[in-house]
């Protein structure tokens, strides 16, 4: 039986797959560059459009992707600790799980209460980025 064929050489060939460039990498200083102005935005763009103000929050769960991008976030909103909810320290960047872990934990430690506005804010992959507010 004759082997299938292509109208391209390998596509992949051991120079190629040795090559540093074939392999995705993070440019950190880009991604919080752009996170610290985009969570902010899109935050003050959910309150805004439900006529709420940043201190109207009772509890702010963002995506877990950096606690300095947390941190920065929180100052930025003007929020208090006890407003910001952060697990990053003990699960590392969960992605796309992260604010669904982050939720729950809030929600067993009785640091959301029924009433309440929660928002989550997620910035990720492809920077693409998004908020919710949630009357709990």
């Amino acid at each position: 039986m004759k082997e299938p064929t292509s109208n391209k050489e390998d596509r992949v060939g051991h120079v190629v797959a040795n090559a540093a460039d074939l392999y995705p990498y993070m440019n950190g200083q880009n991604v919080f560059k752009h996170a610290v102005v985009r969570f902010p935005q899109v935050i003050k763009e959910a309150l805004d459009t439900n006529g709420y103000q940043p201190a109207d929050i009772d509890m702010l769960i963002p995506h877990q992707a950096n606690l300095r991008i947390t941190q920065y976030v929180q100052q930025k909103m003007g929020l208090p600790d006890e407003k910001v909810f952060s697990n990053i320290q003990r699960y590392g960047n969960t992605t796309a799980a992260s604010i669904p872990l982050a939720l729950s934990e809030a929600v067993e430690q009785g640091k959301i209460k029924r009433g309440d506005l929660v928002c989550l804010a997620a910035f990720g992959s492809g920077f693409t980025w998004a908020s919710a507010l949630i009357k709990w």
